[in-house]
């Protein structure tokens, strides 16, 4: 069988590299094996088809520029993770079949995954526009078309330690499609055994932004590559002279939170300041005690305005809609999940001073983590301080979150509105303000984010975990697709 593939595994364990040259030496289409390693690494190689590479890491610009001058075959395999590979039956020639009726750039596919001897499927999702995220799955094994590789490591002028296979991918994505093989071709081993909501805050834990750092330099050349990078330029913000009966409105959207509505209710009640505010509660049909909960405060306290809808098909961007909608809704719209509760009692104040000092449509501040019984767990404080003011709203395309707690300009945001689902809504509109407007920022912590088994991001299985990053890739698509727009017409007059 003709070998057109050069292949590329990151330097590891002997048994593990073993295992990996083995299985893509049986695939039969393995012209070169090389191990990418460090200088303090020790590798030696008695096989004649397996050659070491010495590079500042397997992430590096050093070592992609590296990897594209030594393919000299019509396609490039890299492999990324450091534990045994095992490739079905023909996976790579299936993998090139698809690259060469697709003409793509790069090609990956969905793969079984091994955790502690448990085999599982692990579907993948199709890439898109709009898939900006560093962290987007490809899983670990990708062929590239060695043309379109070459090509894009030409162009990496940046001199990246963590970001290269980030920044390698985003320039074959600019002038090649990058294709998912919806087949499982191949196994890997997952040694990270953490719930979805203890790996999401991944990103924003301190200990990582040095490789944020990079990531959003990378995002933000691609951005201007492809005519998507918004310049540091806003929209004033006026703020409306009509009379709001109320200068303040927070809003939680709440379904079944008896364990912890009432916190965060006398939370909000106990906030002092001189902005006349009200706590509108959307109570989306409850069933376990929480509406009756809710009844209590609203009975004691005029300024609880408990609305349950006529609707029974609203998300929680529908019951935000209910809310900023309401016409006992104030000026300024303030978020408090229903598992939440405010760090103090001058929060309102911190918001809507925040508004006028910073002359902006939309408020984001920061938030700690803490367990059920409000004690601290790591990462923290969530202050998203990649967030600056030039470039806030185009690295915002790159990560999955604008941080919390979201405070809006209501008459901005009714112009708007909330997508009517239950995860990724304050994300969208997040976006889609910032297109036009300067969105503020608090960095002290302003509220406690309570995690508990119940939290609806808790423990995600892989099928629910795609369909939300595929909105959200959806949601980054169509919002680039309107910046590209924006700026076009702006060139053009």
């Amino acid at each position: 069988m003709e070998k057109r593939v050069t292949c590329f595994i990151p330097f590891s364990d002997r048994e593990s590299l073993d295992q990996t040259i083995a299985t893509l030496k049986l695939s039969g289409v393995a012209d070169k094996i090389f191990v990418v390693a460090q200088e303090n690494q020790q590798v030696e190689s008695t096989d004649k088809e397996v050659r070491i590479v010495v590079a500042d890491g397997f992430t590096s610009t050093s070592a992609v520029k590296k990897i594209a001058g030594l393919a000299d075959t019509e396609y490039t395999v890299i492999y990324t993770k450091a534990f045994p590979l095992d490739l079905s039956r023909f996976a790579i020639q299936r993998m090139i079949q698809i690259c060469d009726d697709c003409n793509a750039g790069m090609v990956y596919s969905d793969y079984y995954e091994n955790k502690n001897g448990q085999m599982s499927a692990h579907p993948v999702i199709d890439y898109q526009e709009g898939s900006l995220r560093d962290d987007f799955n490809f899983g670990s094994l990708v062929l590239y078309r060695t043309s379109a590789l070459k090509d894009a490591a030409a162009d990496m002028n940046e001199d990246f330690r963590f970001a290269a296979l980030y920044d390698l991918r985003l320039k074959v994505s600019q002038k090649s499609s990058l294709v998912h093989v919806q087949e499982i071709l191949y196994t890997e081993i997952e040694p990270d055994m953490r719930k979805t909501g203890e790996k999401q805050f991944d990103y924003v834990d301190p200990r990582n932004r040095a490789v944020q750092i990079e990531m959003e330099k990378a995002c933000t050349d691609h951005l201007k590559k492809i005519g998507g990078w918004l310049k540091p330029v806003f929209k004033e913000i006026v703020f409306d002279s009509d009379k709001y009966e109320y200068d303040a409105s927070v809003i939680i959207p709440v379904r079944n939170r008896a364990k912890t509505v009432g916190d965060a209710i006398s939370s909000v009640l106990s906030q002092k300041s001189r902005y006349k505010f009200n706590l509108i509660i959307v109570d989306n049909f409850s069933t376990d005690g929480t509406t009756d909960i809710i009844r209590s405060f609203a009975a004691k306290d005029e300024r609880v305005v408990h609305i349950i809808p006529e609707r029974k098909d609203l998300g929680i961007g529908g019951c935000w809609n209910e809310g900023i909608f309401s016409d006992k809704c104030g000026k300024f719209a303030i978020q408090l999940d229903s598992d939440d509760l405010y760090i103090d009692d001058t929060v309102i104040t911190r918001v809507v001073d925040a508004f006028y000092d910073q002359q902006c449509a939309m408020v984001v501040g920061s938030y700690k983590m803490v367990n059920f019984d409000l004690q601290d767990i790591p990462p923290g404080l969530i202050d998203h301080k990649e967030w600056t003011p030039d470039n806030g709203r185009n690295n915002a395309l790159r990560i999955n979150g604008l941080g919390a707690p979201r405070a809006f300009y209501v008459p901005v945001l009714r112009t708007i509105r909330i997508p009517n689902v239950s995860y990724g809504e304050d994300y969208a509109v997040g976006l889609a303000i910032s297109r036009n407007y300067q969105i503020g920022r608090i960095y002290e912590p302003l509220y406690l984010c309570r995690r508990w088994e119940d939290n609806s991001d808790a423990a995600l299985d892989v099928v629910k975990a795609n369909t939300h990053n595929y909105y959200k890739d959806k949601i980054r698509t169509t919002e680039l697709l309107a910046r590209k727009q924006l700026i076009s017409k702006v060139e053009n007059n």
